[in-house]
């Protein structure tokens, strides 16, 4: 059950979460933007360092970067899971936005049940190991 503010909030308490969430999103896109992590190296993979092999996650800053440059089809052959994932967190920033523009102070970006947890975790897992394998390579980062 969502708690609505009390009129002694003040509106912009409540989008304080949400607006530092968006600017530093947004600051991290256009870091990426500018700074090509294809020819940059970001950060080291620390999965990839001591197995030799990609994580779920490897390939995801240069698809962001992609992405801005309006890239969709590379950004999806450097990490499909990163695409995938970015309408939902813009969706799910949205939501947060506009419950707490409303006046709903327990409104959370994202709340997760086990059962998502659960797929979330299997996904990667299988994405993971079929980015690796002859038949998945084309997931290869």
């Amino acid at each position: 059950m969502s708690d609505v503010a009390s009129p002694d909030v003040n509106r912009m308490q409540l989008l304080r979460d949400p607006l530092l969430v968006g600017a530093v999103g947004a600051l991290g896109v256009a870091a990426l933007h500018f700074r090509d992590p294809h020819e940059s190296t970001w950060l080291l993979c620390p999965f990839k360092t001591v197995t030799g092999y990609p994580c779920p996650g490897c390939g995801g800053l240069r698809a962001i970067n992609l992405l801005s440059n309006g890239e969709i089809g590379a950004a999806i052959s450097s990490n499909l899971i990163a695409v995938l994932l970015v309408p939902v967190v813009v969706f799910a920033w949205g939501l947060w936005f506009f419950r707490r523009a409303r006046g709903d102070r327990d409104a959370r970006m994202i709340t997760i049940s086990t059962t998502v947890l659960m797929f979330s975790t299997i996904a990667a897992v299988v994405f993971g190991v079929l980015r690796v394998t002859p038949w998945g390579s084309w997931l290869a980062p």
